[in-house]
């Protein structure tokens, strides 16, 4: 990827994934974010550079829309349709993954798991009344930022409006899973993040009906294997 100055071209990479590469930089003098999707060359170029700048926009959209609705997100500093990169604020703090796994062996204590577990309910809560889905609701894409204790939602890549509680159920599935797979140890943390979930979307209730369906499709899924 080729940048127009210096700063921009002090890019560390961070991560790496099947759609997308991020890298550490420099904005205007601050510290940032550079979040690169990179073409698929098994797709004909022209649509893949349609299908490219589609989601790209996208992200910007739903990542922008989030913050409207009162959801803590990365500031968004630049999109580039031509690189195909959002250059977005980087947030000093600890992922909600790592706080999670060190939970009852490393200090971290019943009281911030509760504050944390209230604060993931009720960004979600806003997201889902707003008509946004986040689809990829794991530990991974939850920061705590560092001095505050405020949570922020990462990573919007899979994102899309929906007022659907059937797709509302589904992004609560996924973290669901996902607590119970990576963070068996929190106990109860779901719960807590439902019980939060509940105080603050108005529109609760149908969700709540169409996750026990969505648990139940799961369950059954599992057993067939």
């Amino acid at each position: 990827m080729e940048m127009g100055n210096a700063e921009e071209n002090s890019l560390v990479l961070l991560k790496q994934g099947a759609e997308a590469r991020v890298f550490e930089s420099l904005f205007a003098g601050r510290r940032s974010i550079i979040k690169e999707r990179f073409s698929k060359k098994y797709r004909h170029p022209s649509l893949d550079a349609k299908l490219t700048l589609k989601r790209l926009n996208a992200e910007a959209r739903c990542m922008t829309k989030a913050r409207r609705l009162g959801v803590p997100t990365p500031a968004l500093y630049a999109v580039d349709t031509v690189l195909h990169t959002l250059t977005f604020e980087y947030v000093e703090g600890f992922s909600v993954k790592d706080i999670f796994l060190q939970f009852g062996s490393q200090g971290v204590v019943e009281e911030r798991m509760d504050d944390i577990a209230v604060q993931i309910g009720n960004a979600i809560g806003k997201l889902h009344d707003g008509g946004l889905v986040h689809g990829d609701l794991t530990t991974s894409n939850m920061l705590i930022r560092g001095g505050t204790n405020q949570l922020v939602l990462i990573d919007f890549g899979l994102s899309f409006t929906s007022t659907l509680p059937e797709d509302k159920a589904v992004d609560l599935y996924v973290l669901e899973r996902a607590l119970l797979s990576m963070h068996s140890s929190c106990g109860n943390v779901m719960d807590r993040i439902l019980a939060a979930y509940r105080k603050s979307s108005k529109q609760w209730s149908s969700t709540w009906n169409k996750l026990a369906q969505v648990r139940q499709r799961g369950r059954k899924r599992t057993m067939v294997g």
